[in-house]
């Protein structure tokens, strides 16, 4: 296209393009400051503009390296992650923060994996760890006792 020098202006802010870098749409010419405050997506974090890439979340544009964990600031772009409270975390510190803990090893109850436990009032076990605090066989599908903080199955609480 030939242009008068005067006519060569961004559609938006009407200043003249000249030598300057341009971005055409729908066959209109725009500066760059106007096209990205006019057209390009912004990341939610630091709101700069996204020009390469970008992930989306919640229906929001991020930075790849924006997008990281509540918890440990890890990048979180093509990983796996839990949501809780709108907060994304990597599943580590999301397994640190909020999945309850088994009462016999103290290590994590999670739910990844179809992993089973054993629940009683306030207190979960692994279906591994649900054993008699006193000869340790497995409590799984019987009956057992509590005597302050152990459980103990039939045969042992008879015995005490």
């Amino acid at each position: 296209n030939c242009w008068h020098e005067a006519c060569f202006v961004c559609q938006h802010c009407r200043q003249p393009l000249g030598t300057k870098p341009l971005i055409t749409k729908d066959n209109d010419n725009y500066c760059v400051p106007c096209f990205e405050k006019q057209f390009a997506q912004c990341c939610y974090s630091c709101k700069k503009v996204i020009t390469t890439g970008g992930v989306t979340y919640r229906d929001q544009p991020w930075h790849k390296e924006c997008f990281v964990c509540t918890g440990c600031q890890q990048q979180l772009a093509g990983q796996r992650f839990i949501s809780k409270d709108e907060h994304p975390y990597c599943l580590q510190c999301f397994s640190s923060y909020y999945e309850k803990k088994c009462v016999a090893c103290s290590k994590p109850i999670t739910a990844l994996g179809g992993a089973k436990f054993i629940s009683f009032e306030d207190r979960q076990w692994h279906s591994d760890c649900f054993k008699c605090g006193k000869c340790s066989s497995s409590l799984v599908g019987k009956g057992f006792l509590t005597q302050q903080d152990q459980i103990l199955c039939c045969n042992c609480i008879s015995s005490v």
